[in-house]
Formats: structure tokens, sequence, C-alpha cells
């Protein structure tokens, strides 16, 4: 059987991703392969077998990366003999909003509101944490925290996503904090509004959530950041394969 002619470039685009944030970089990277042509369309990605060693990830991990791909429409998966993901799409038009007329000024923009975020809000949870918050803050980030997991529908949980973010730049007490991460989160929502809701994702937002509001609380400024700048990473990363 002769080589795919994509075969000499696997070892480039394809690395071992870190294992908290394993399902997000899969996506990234597989989706950048397909998008930079390493995978033609018409293609057959590598077995999983493969792919897991190579991302040094777990087949299941791996199986929920494929389903984000297939979900964007980017490949097709057939089971049994002579199965596999087949490349179908390296188009950022098949998304809504038809990214593949994006201006390249867009795309600059999008990528620096993205290096702005991992600064901006950060900073916000950890000066969040480092307040004496009062009870009803308390409540208020906590009811806003619930209401994201307990959101339905695509545009329901973004809203609530926003809001859960907005609060926490709230109780950062800078005004100018708040201003930042409301012009990020509202690019944001430009560039979420045109990928699917990758479940994966979501429930891995959610555990985030969770654990830099409880460090909020808590009065941990060092672990919001931390965790704060996870998420930042995390979603930067399906937004950079799927949409840049």
């Amino acid at each position: 059987m002769s080589a795919q002619p994509h075969e000499h470039l696997t070892d480039a685009v394809l690395r071992p991703v870190r294992g908290h944030h394993a399902f997000e970089g899969c996506v990234e990277q597989l989706a950048t392969a397909i998008r930079l042509g390493v995978y033609p369309v018409g293609s057959l990605l590598p077995p999983e077998r493969e792919l897991a060693e190579r991302l040094a990830v777990s087949r299941a991990t791996l199986r929920e990366a494929i389903a984000a791909l297939r979900q964007a429409g980017l490949i097709e998966t057939k089971r049994g003999r002579g199965g596999g993901s087949t490349v179908t799409s390296q188009a950022r038009g098949r998304f809504r909003g038809g990214l593949s007329r994006v201006s390249s000024a867009t795309k600059t923009e999008w990528l620096d509101a993205l290096e702005f975020r991992r600064v901006v809000e950060p900073g916000a949870a950890h000066l969040a944490a480092s307040h004496d918050l009062s009870a009803p803050d308390r409540e208020r980030l906590t009811a806003t925290e619930v209401a994201v997991h307990d959101a339905s529908g695509k545009r329901g949980h973004r809203q609530a996503d926003s809001r859960l973010h907005l609060t926490i730049a709230s109780l950062s007490g800078s005004a100018r904090l708040q201003e930042a991460v409301t012009s990020v989160q509202s690019t944001l929502d430009s560039m979420l509004g045109a990928i699917p809701a990758l479940e994966p994702n979501i429930g891995h937002s959610h555990r985030q959530h969770r654990q830099i509001c409880t460090a909020i609380l808590n009065g941990r400024p060092d672990r919001a950041r931390k965790v704060m700048e996870d998420h930042c990473d995390d979603t930067a990363a399906l937004l950079r394969g799927l949409l840049v």
C-alpha cells in the first residue's frame, strides 16, 4: 500500500497534548491539519490507534475529538471493515456566518482578542478572589454559575456563560477590567456563534467554571487566576483550530 501524500507532514503537525486539555488539544491539532491540507479532502485520517498514540491521549478522548470534527462538517466516519474518517471539507464556509468570506483583518482581530482575553480575564478572577466579598455578591456569583450549568440551547448557554464572566469582572471592582472583559466577551460571542456547540467542551467548561468560582469564594487569587488561564487556553484552542 503506497504512502498517503500527507504522511511526511504528520510528525510536524501532530504532537502529544497536555492531559487536562486533551479534548481541546486534539480538536485544534486535527482541525488545523485538515485546514492546512495535510489531510486533503477525500483522504482518510490515520487509524484511531495511531492518532491516539501520536497525540498521547486515550481512545475515548480521541473519539470525542473526531465526533466534534464530524459535527463541524470536516469529516465523515464509516464503521466496520474498510471504514475510517474521511475528510469532506476544509472550507470555513461550512460554518454559520460564511467564515470563508471573513477578512484577514477580522481573523487578526480575533486572534488578538484571544490573546487579550488571556491577560484580562485571569486578572479579573485574581482580583475578585482577593476581595472579601459580601454575602449578596457571593450569592450572585453562585447563582450565575449555576445558571450556566442549567441553561438550555446553544444561545441560552452562551448568554449565561457571558453573564458569569461579566459577573466575575464586576466582582474585581475595576471599571476598566469590566470594560475590557465586556469587549472581549463581545468578540468571543461572534466566534463561538460560528462553531457547533461541542458537548465535551461544554462539560469541561462547566467544571472549570465551578473551580474558578470556588477559588474566588474561598479567597484563593492564584488558584482563580490559574484555572481561568486554563479555561481561556482551552476555548482559544478550539477557536484557533476550527475558525482561524
